[in-house]
């Protein structure tokens, strides 16, 4: 399959084409979706086959207005009406009882599905000419990092989907905070994202959080809570400031013959050189926001390298923080050092 590469002007040309039933990558704030009607259980089933992607686990339906949220959910919260009120549209997806004509490939079997309206112009206007809402989980082959470019996309799925529209990179660099609604009980994170955990108690209350699940053989209800996500093509160890540290940590890689990444903030880098002075900067220490939006990227351009290890930056779990260290560890397989 050819993948067409489109401009922005071009989203009439990519709407047609979600209208045929094939799929199409599109920009979000957060990171590059993998976008299919939500209501053709053919088109869904063509995501999951592109990236290569487990069948019980779920995918995100994105609209483009609120009107759109009563046709597929049911028995909405008076708490879900406050997150759409204070966090949509942005990078906050909420799990609520689910309704209407949606594939059921979507939902993976389940009652449930999750819904959020992205921050992005593209996004929404592609979304409104498709006239349906559009199941799209991140366009990256199942288990690489999440592409925060349309080069990232091409890199993965060429070949593979119909077509790719650039809109440059993402803003906030990392999946959205998905929040559980779907009954009675206080909220859950399930994922957390670009909206704390802070932000969220400081609307509707006390915030629970579960990224994982309690039983391998339970169906994830989101994104990310069951199968390893977001690891490059080297091993990527985590160093903790209470661990052994930066220069005993790669001494300890270099004595073994490894071709060390550096994949951390300004003041690291400058601070510790290796032996083939391989970095990729995160920014400043104390701008998480940064780091976050710059992870992924930095997970894929070691693989363009010499780097055998990635050594990476922890950051305190404040604010988004919490979400870039679930990335890390999930990208790491949780080896802290």
């Amino acid at each position: 399959m050819d993948t067409v590469w489109m401009k922005e002007e071009e989203i009439y040309k990519a709407a047609e084409l979600l209208k045929q039933g094939e799929v199409v990558s599109f920009p979000t704030e957060t990171v590059y979706g993998l976008g299919a009607d939500g209501t053709n259980d053919a088109a869904v089933k063509k995501i999951y086959a592109a990236k290569g992607r487990p069948s019980d686990n779920p995918l995100i339906i994105h609209i483009a207005n609120l009107a759109q949220v009563n046709e597929y959910a049911q028995g909405i919260s008076e708490k879900a009406r406050i997150v759409m009120e204070h966090f949509w549209p942005g990078p906050c997806t909420l799990v609520l009882n689910k309704k209407g004509p949606l594939a059921e490939t979507v939902t993976a079997g389940l009652d449930t599905v999750g819904i959020r309206m992205p921050d992005h112009p593209i996004a929404l206007k592609l979304i409104e000419l498709s006239g349906k809402p559009l199941a799209a989980p991140s366009a990256n082959s199942s288990g690489r990092p999440s592409p925060t470019s349309a080069e990232h996309v091409y890199h993965d799925l060429k070949g593979k989907i119909a077509g790719i529209i650039d809109g440059g990179e993402t803003g906030v660099g990392l999946e959205s905070t998905v929040l559980d609604l779907s009954d009675s009980c206080k909220p859950v994170i399930l994922r957390p994202g670009g909206i704390s955990k802070e932000a969220l108690e400081a609307v509707i209350g006390p915030v629970m959080f579960k990224p994982e699940l309690s039983s391998q053989s339970d169906v994830p209800m989101a994104p990310g809570m069951k199968y390893t996500h977001y690891s490059p093509s080297e091993p990527v160890v985590i160093v903790s400031e209470n661990g052994i540290g930066w220069k005993k940590a790669i001494r300890h890689y270099e004595n073994k013959g490894e071709v060390i990444g550096l994949l951390a903030s300004e003041d690291i880098i400058k601070e510790f050189k290796t032996t083939h002075n391989c970095s990729f900067s995160l920014g400043d220490k104390q701008d998480i926001a940064s780091a976050s939006k710059r992870l992924f990227k930095g997970l894929r351009y070691f693989e363009e390298t010499k780097a055998t290890v990635i050594l990476a930056e922890s950051y305190n779990r404040i604010g988004i923080g919490e979400a870039y260290m679930n990335r890390l560890e999930k990208a790491a397989g949780n080896k802290v050092i």
